[in-house]
């Protein structure tokens, strides 16, 4: 599959969207053609429809919530969204950054410090680490936030955590929010464990599947209709939509949307290898096939003709079983997806001479949303058990899903 970073701009040009709303009416849709420049005869992002945005930005000072895929296409190129708007004259008064930082460069889970952009001066805030929700003192002074950033469509995938607070701060604050919608590039399909309540956290806030099959802007909607920020409060919201866009949709990312997600290939494995995350077990971490391969020193070299040895590289400082041979498989040329698999992660556990090395059960508890599916992999239920589980709250959220799509 081709590296995300390089970028191909013959295949996109931008055009903007939307046939019908069907979403939440709390979320304006803003949906009128764009006088700039369609560059990508397929989709076109929320970010390029910038004269359906920019009035509203108008005389406000604005706060940007982004990273390195908030760009704008052109023809030869692309801009990020914060030198896009800043050539329009909007006055952007600082800018919050996710996990990975705005640049992209901090590791998984590692400190995001505050600071300024070394392009444009502006003030960065951190909304990683102790401060994830940007606080009343952040946002005095602030009449909008902008959200752009680009999504995988995956529950434990952070960004979408981030989203939450955002728009919680937002609402408490009376502060409107305008998300630019992106494509998901996991969007058409549905599946995994549906998050219990009771296992809250950054790694999952709502009670949707594993693959939840929403744009960024459908969830957004979705958070404000089903009542999901604290104290049922609801954001002011207007969502900038995708043209050209539907759930079945291939899209290939021109920009890696963070260090460890390098191609095509591993975002469309991410829903299934990144279960590993939460196990003892190198999920390709400290190689240059990041959610592609897994491997452990302490699964059984005889079941496997596959190793390879984790170091440090750019997005994992310190990987798992560094420095260590890694005995495991290779599926980086495994067919495209359309629903999470167990078969690597209940092979590994199987494979696995001493049980109690594999899962660290709190952080396995997290990623997957639920404690039974430790539960299902060590008592040696097998996969199609072990969906079946997952099916009722799977048909329950895709009804509660269709009253939130802007998208077919």
């Amino acid at each position: 599959m081709p590296n995300l970073s390089v970028l191909k701009s013959t295949f996109f040009c931008l055009v903007l969207l939307l046939s019908s709303c069907k979403g939440t009416p709390q979320a304006k849709d803003v949906s009128s053609p764009s006088s700039e420049k369609e560059i990508q005869k397929d989709i076109v992002v929320g970010a390029n429809r910038i004269d359906n945005y920019l009035g509203l930005l108008k005389d406000k000072n604005v706060a940007v919530v982004a990273n390195p895929t908030s760009v704008v296409f052109k023809k030869d190129g692309y801009t990020h969204l914060v030198d896009s708007l800043l050539s329009h004259q909007v006055e952007i008064k600082k800018v919050f950054a996710p996990e990975h930082g705005f640049r992209g460069k901090a590791d998984a889970g590692e400190l995001v410090a505050d600071g300024l952009d070394k392009k444009t001066g502006l003030p960065i805030v951190s909304l990683y680490g102790k401060n994830k929700k940007p606080s009343k003192e952040q946002l005095v002074g602030i009449d909008l936030i902008v959200f752009d950033i680009q999504d995988v469509g995956v529950r434990f995938y952070t960004y979408i955590a981030t989203l939450q607070l955002v728009m919680e701060a937002c609402a408490e604050n009376n502060i409107p929010i305008v998300v630019l919608d992106r494509p998901n590039p996991n969007g058409h399909y549905i599946d995994g464990p549906t998050m219990q309540k009771e296992q809250t956290s950054f790694l999952g806030m709502t009670t949707i599947p594993l693959v939840y099959g929403m744009t960024i802007g459908e969830y957004a909607q979705m958070l404000n209709g089903e009542q999901w920020l604290t104290g049922g409060l609801k954001a002011e919201l207007t969502v900038v939509p995708l043209e050209n866009y539907t759930h079945q949709n291939s899209y290939s990312l021109p920009i890696r949307p963070s260090p460890n997600l390098p191609n095509d290939t591993s975002i469309n494995l991410y829903p299934s290898m990144g279960l590993f995350e939460g196990t003892n077990v190198n999920a390709g971490r400290g190689t240059e096939f990041q959610f592609q391969r897994y491997g452990a020193s302490f699964l059984d070299s005889t079941a496997y003709d596959f190793s390879y040895v984790p170091q440090p590289n750019f997005g994992s400082k310190f990987p798992k079983e560094e420095g260590k041979t890694c005995y495991g498989k290779d599926v980086s040329k495994h067919p495209k997806m359309d629903s999470i698999s167990l078969k690597w992660l209940m092979e590994a556990y199987k494979n696995t001479v001493d049980k109690s090395k594999f899962f660290k059960t709190d952080s396995f508890t997290k990623h997957s949303g639920t404690e039974e599916l430790q539960k299902h992999v060590e008592s040696g239920l097998s996969e199609e058990e072990i969906k079946k589980t997952w099916k009722e709250d799977l048909e329950s959220f895709k009804k509660v899903r269709s009253n939130y799509l802007l998208y077919d």
